[in-house]
């Protein structure tokens, strides 16, 4: 984060710019909900010109149905192995519960999970991060779920993030008029995972933006972020 320049509430400075961040509160939206009624319902009435805005990945996922209910995932020995080498955090569970690699492993497959394992163990013995998530591939970071702050129903499953991130904000966007991001935001970071080509920043500043996480994380019902230079830039 780039912590030097003073903050203000909804406002961020970064290196870009001072940026206004408005969150969106809306319903709890349910499992293969269509989102265009939503953001017209919620997001369409606050946007200006220049706006463009930030959708999370969790919403995404949970519109496409890509969820998985913990009643079907049973950590099996492997998961349990590999959660011991992962890195707690006080304010995120992380990779930290079995039942969350076990679905990494249903999406990556044993073997190559087992293979990661190992040679991300062995790579981080020299200083190399990460070695682990590459080499698993699958898009595995990028799931969610099964964090007990998470608003319910949504604290029993796990989440796959979209499909197809370029492609739902290119969609979204033209549905809008108004360029879209979708990103996978937390208490420890954020990433932009897709965006429309009509983004008027790149995606390291987008980052730089979002990076302390106006969406939130627990029960406040806020997906969207409507994202504005603020006055003076």
């Amino acid at each position: 984060m780039s912590e030097d320049f003073p903050r203000q509430p909804g406002v961020r400075q970064t290196p870009s710019g001072p940026w206004l961040r408005i969150p969106v509160t809306t319903h709890l939206v349910h499992i293969k909900e269509e989102l265009e009624p939503i953001l017209d319902r919620y997001v369409a009435p606050l946007l200006q010109p220049g706006d463009w805005i930030a959708l999370s990945e969790k919403v995404v996922a949970i519109s496409e149905g890509r969820v998985i209910h913990q009643s079907v995932v049973r950590a099996g020995l492997l998961a349990k192995v590999i959660v011991k080498g992962v890195k707690k955090y006080d304010n995120d569970v992380g990779y930290s519960d079995p039942r969350k690699m076990q679905v990494a492993i249903m999406q990556a497959g044993w073997g190559r999970m087992a293979i990661a394992m190992l040679a991300g163990g062995m790579t981080r013995l020299f200083g190399r991060h990460g070695d682990f998530y590459r080499i698993a591939g699958n898009r595995i970071s990028e799931i969610d779920g099964f964090n007990p702050e998470t608003v319910a129903p949504f604290d029993e499953f796990a989440m796959l993030g979209p499909a197809d991130p370029d492609g739902a904000s290119s969609r979204y966007a033209a549905h809008l008029g108004h360029p879209v991001a979708i990103i996978d935001a937390n208490n420890i970071n954020v990433e932009i995972l897709g965006a429309s080509r009509d983004l008027p920043v790149s995606r390291d500043d987008a980052r730089e933006i979002l990076l302390d996480n106006p969406i939130g994380q627990g029960e406040q019902l806020t997906p969207f972020v409507v994202v504005r230079r603020s006055a003076g830039s």
